[in-house]
């Protein structure tokens, strides 16, 4: 008899756990079931931006290739402008030193005359 209760408690315990173990497998494939239904839509949502991506680094690179050309068609003006600068440099050099030369003529140094005109030189 005490073998009987004995194989009688053991099947009751294995059916107890058996019905544990099969709610556990249960509630595990519903949780793999969202993770599967949450990575597909992580998936779709990478490939439409990785779409969005490729769009905009094309039209990045359309918006670069643009304002490079403007920078090319514009460098002359620069160019032009500096080119000026260094004429007008180059005649108020010329001028300032034709006017120390001038004025070297028309009032000559003389070290002992006190009566002498003030000398600005500019340079």
């Amino acid at each position: 008899m005490i073998i009987s209760i004995s194989v009688a408690a053991s099947a009751a315990a294995f059916i107890v756990l058996v019905y544990y173990v099969v709610r556990v497998l249960m509630k595990g494939m519903g949780t793999l079931g969202e993770t599967n239904k949450t990575l597909s839509e992580v998936r779709n949502a990478i490939h439409g931006l990785t779409q969005e991506s490729t769009r905009l680094i094309q039209t990045a690179n359309v918006i670069t290739s643009d304002v490079k050309g403007k920078i090319r068609s514009v460098e002359p003006i620069f160019n032009s402008a500096q080119d000026v600068g260094e004429a007008i440099h180059s005649v108020t050099k010329t001028v300032k030193q034709a006017s120390e030369a001038i004025g070297d003529v028309i009032h000559p140094t003389a070290e002992n005359d006190s009566r002498q005109p003030l000398k600005i030189k500019f340079k």
